[in-house]
């Protein structure tokens, strides 16, 4: 909010002189009130006090793609319960890499790294719920090394700039599709840079790659080989069941899953009540659904009931 507070007075103040101008402002003439539909307020306030006819070139003119053109994107449409397996077997195939994945908590990058770490696969992780020298730390880490995997959230996703990343992962999918862009901004960075970036989905969020072309992200589907993916699910079902702190991590991970899930700006694909609780518990390591208070609508149920008896 303060970084809002100088703009504020501005803003006023450039009112002020422009109602002391002579002559017709910008905004009055026909070509101004196209331009301020494709322009920043604040840029067309700023210009109508020392231009009388303004021009403006919009960066975005014929452009095809928005991102670096060394940056080779692709989704993957996994099932819930397969989606944390689909990673794990992708690490390692990819351990002599850069990787970065997204999450879209801080509970679930904790669980994440620690389960990884259980099963002898060493990361990095960053997140907003540690303390400042730590993410600093991490962060320096991570950028030295000439490999490794770093598990985080979007306080990651602006911002850093970091070293040789050869892939970005989005385990969640973001917020919408400029945060996308965001993340998959850690790699092929510069002129010349190249990277791959992968996004998961579940069978119900594929209408996201819609949005996604709509921004000029050119993706293209990944098809996964299930002879390929690493048969560790009753293994890693085993473990966080025997191991207190792990399974309470696990718990925790899968609540804030469903919460953010339910906080996201796109519900007309991200919808929480459509999802399968049996299969999202699976990619957390459960064998079935733990029962967690998450304040949603009743809503939720009824839906859940008419889309078992057969409904939409």
């Amino acid at each position: 909010m303060t970084d809002a507070i100088p703009y504020a007075s501005f803003e006023d103040e450039t009112k002020k002189k422009r109602k002391r101008k002579r002559g017709k402002t910008p905004s009055e003439s026909t070509g101004a009130k196209e331009s301020e539909l494709q322009n920043p307020k604040e840029v067309i306030d700023l210009a109508s006090l020392s231009l009388r006819e303004p021009i403006f070139i919009d960066v975005d003119d014929g452009r095809t793609k928005a991102i670096n053109a060394g940056l080779q994107h692709g989704y993957c449409i996994v099932p819930s319960e397969k989606r944390f397996i689909l990673l794990y077997s992708f690490l390692m195939k990819n351990q002599s890499k850069k990787v970065v994945v997204f999450y879209s908590s801080c509970k679930s990058v904790k669980f994440y790294s620690d389960l990884l770490r259980c099963v002898n696969v060493d990361c990095f992780d960053i997140h907003g719920g540690q303390k400042q020298q730590q993410r600093t730390t991490t962060f320096l880490d991570f950028c030295t090394a000439e490999k490794g995997i770093l598990l985080c959230t979007d306080v990651a996703a602006r911002g850093l700039d970091i070293p040789a990343v050869d892939v970005i992962v989005q385990f969640d999918p973001p917020d919408d599709p400029k945060e996308y862009i965001h993340r998959v901004g850690r790699t092929a960075r510069g002129e010349g840079g190249k990277g791959k970036a992968f996004i998961f989905l579940i069978p119900e969020e594929m209408q996201f790659i819609h949005y996604l072309t709509a921004e000029k992200v050119p993706v293209a589907e990944q098809q996964i080989r299930k002879n390929r993916l690493k048969n560790v699910q009753s293994k890693l079902e085993k473990m966080v069941e025997g191991n207190y702190y792990l399974h309470q991590s696990a718990r925790e991970a899968y609540k804030s899953y469903l919460l953010a899930y339910n906080s996201h700006s796109m519900k007309d694909i991200f919808n929480v009540h459509r999802l399968d609780l049996r299969a999202v518990a699976a990619s957390f390591c459960f064998c079935s659904p733990h029962k967690v208070n998450l304040n949603l609508s009743s809503s939720a149920s009824k839906l859940r009931k008419k889309m078992r008896m057969g409904g939409s």
